[in-house]
């Protein structure tokens, strides 16, 4: 790594979901691809292979020690086990030290109530997964319905695929428009779902939320009864 070089620091935890972390990485690899001015690292506690919520295992290549002064973060999502993140304090430790000196905190889905668990939201909008979208308020953030939510020095994407839509994004911020269509070439990101794209309007929301947070909350946070019971309260609010 050169003097001048910025690291992206993607955060690696068990039992995430691994497109939150693939999708950014995919397009931020690309990033440092076109530009040394950039690398990524993929920054946990240890470099052991982690399980994800699908079959697939991750390892991070850098442990936090290593990363003392990221030039952003991003923490990818999930569900029971991003609860967990919440409260692991090794994890926590690092966002609040290294916040202060990044140019961005990122996150995607509910990675960015990882980031409020880290008293990085208070007073600012901020997105995740439609489904807790309301938890954001548990932490002094103003929850905001959108693809990516960009206030200050922190970038919040919605669900899961929006990791991609927030990292071309920070490409386009970072290295301008033109590096961010060449990232988006090489990668073919092209969305064309075969039933076409998702009609909010008519999307059977209730049928999940909000028993996907009660779930995660109830699974992921047992041992924290005070942190459950403070953010399950804001789940009767309309976002």
């Amino acid at each position: 790594m050169t003097e001048q070089q910025r690291t992206i620091a993607l955060i690696v935890y068990p039992g995430m979901t691994p497109l939150d972390l693939v999708g950014p990485l995919q397009v931020l690899s690309g990033l440092a691809a076109l530009d040394s001015r950039f690398r990524v690292a993929l920054v946990a506690e240890n470099t052991d292979p982690m399980p994800t919520d699908s079959l697939l295992r991750v390892c991070a290549d850098h442990v936090f020690d290593q990363v003392p002064d990221p030039y952003a973060v991003i923490v990818p999502g999930g569900m029971a086990p991003t609860m967990r993140a919440m409260t692991d304090e090794k994890l926590q430790e690092y966002l609040r030290d290294t916040a202060p000196g990044a140019h961005l905190m990122g996150s995607v889905c509910t990675g960015s109530l990882v980031l409020g668990a880290a008293g990085l939201l208070t007073g600012r909008e901020a997105t995740s997964h439609w489904a807790f979208l309301p938890l954001l308020a548990g932490f002094g953030a103003t929850p905001v319905r959108r693809r990516w939510v960009e206030d200050g020095p922190v970038l919040t994407a919605a669900g899961v695929a929006a990791g991609i839509d927030m990292a071309l994004h920070l490409v386009a911020t970072l290295a301008g428009a033109e590096a961010a269509r060449r990232v988006q070439l090489v990668i073919e990101y092209d969305p064309e779902p075969p039933l076409g794209p998702l009609d909010w309007e008519t999307a059977d929301t209730a049928a999940f939320a909000p028993s996907l947070p009660e779930y995660a909350l109830r699974e992921g946070l047992r041992e924290h009864p005070e942190l459950r019971a403070r953010l399950a309260a804001h789940l009767s609010t309309p976002v």
